[in-house]
């Protein structure tokens, strides 16, 4: 009696499915697009005319990469896939930006225990929602299964993207000063940061299902834990065109503050007053469901605010109502001072928050 030969289906690895998701995503990826743009999806590469930055004096090309954490698992567990990827583009757009950079174009990895093609076109349909938001393309991406590593409902993305910005007008650190103002944004919810603490304290320790109806927020758990992340960077390059800024900061891992202090010059601090806003409920509910301390959420979680601009005290006026014009809740939320001897942080958060 002859044994059959092996084959990569046999392994897990169904390559049909593959190209059945390839086909299901196409029309989300032809609507992520720009001028720009040459050929279509299913080439080995992605290709993006370069001759559109002659417009540029000296064009820096600035890049990023990032995921989206555990947050996947609430996809996962909730069957919902078309918003992760709005979340995925969010987290690497936003950090071109931060640099005053224009996103151009994106590319995807996604991984997965088994390929369903219609979950995977899901998925992509989030991504390419994310890039129309960011003003970007995507111009490919990889599809990998993995079987025996990934269970058949597990799955990862990840992302990188390239932008461009001049390199006389790349905002940071060396353009703040005294007296600069510092706007906060709000933030649409968690994002895509703190979701292993999120999930040890709301699953974990509380108990909590995902279609508990939690009165504070206003709709289930699930629901809220899935929100997407809002994605800042046309706001972002709009303020740039409309009034003068120093410096922008995505506030991710890491809180508030942290990243903050990434953006403050030697002998510079910022202090930031948390009684100008009101967390979400999420947060609160975070918090209190664990017992969490102040200190642990506020540089875990963003605490509401999911971007920063810096801007002169002149400015304020413009970057608010470009802002307000545009949708986004903004307000001013401290300012730049001197770092005196003896301060440490080149962040300073004083005051309690409204509400």
């Amino acid at each position: 009696m002859s044994e059959s030969g092996s084959t990569y289906a046999a392994a897990g690895v169904d390559i049909e499915a593959g190209d059945r998701a390839v086909e299901l995503m196409k029309e989300w990826v032809k609507k992520a697009s720009r001028p720009e743009v040459v050929g279509g999806l299913g080439g080995f590469a992605g290709l993006f005319d370069a001759s559109a930055l002659a417009r540029y004096q000296r064009p820096l090309l600035a890049s990023a990469t990032d995921g989206v954490g555990t947050k996947v698992d609430i996809a996962r567990r909730m069957g919902v896939y078309d918003t992760i990827g709005r979340d995925l583009v969010g987290m690497v757009v936003d950090d071109l930006v931060v640099c005053g950079a224009e996103p151009l174009f994106m590319t995807d990895y996604i991984c997965v225990g088994k390929v369903y093609p219609e979950r995977v076109a899901a998925i992509v349909k989030g991504i390419a929602e994310g890039c129309t938001l960011a003003g970007c393309a995507l111009v490919g991406g990889e599809t990998a299964e993995h079987p025996g590593l990934l269970g058949a409902d597990d799955f990862d993305v990840a992302g990188a993207g390239t932008g461009v910005v001049e390199a006389d007008r790349v905002l940071g650190a060396d353009r703040i000063r005294t007296g600069d103002a510092v706007i906060a944004m709000a933030s649409s919810g968690l994002h895509s940061n703190g979701y292993s603490l999120v999930r040890h304290v709301l699953f974990d320790r509380a108990g909590w299902a995902l279609d508990r109806e939690v009165p504070e927020l206003g709709r289930t758990l699930g629901e809220e834990l899935l929100e997407p992340t809002r994605i800042y960077s046309l706001d972002c390059l709009a303020l740039t065109r409309t009034t003068e800024v120093h410096a922008f900061s995505h506030i991710t891992g890491g809180g508030l503050a942290n990243n903050l202090a990434r953006v403050i010059p030697e002998g510079l601090r910022a202090v930031v007053d948390r009684s100008t806003w009101t967390p979400g409920a999420i947060f609160q509910l975070v918090g209190e469901a664990g017992s969490v301390e102040r200190l642990e959420l506020e540089k875990t979680l963003n605490m509401g605010v999911g971007m920063m601009a810096v801007v002169p005290a002149d400015s304020v006026d413009v970057a608010l109502t470009t802002l307000a014009d545009r949708g986004v809740e903004a307000w001013v939320s401290g300012e730049i001072t001197e770092r005196r001897a003896g301060d440490p942080e080149a962040v300073t958060l004083t005051g309690d928050h409204a509400g």
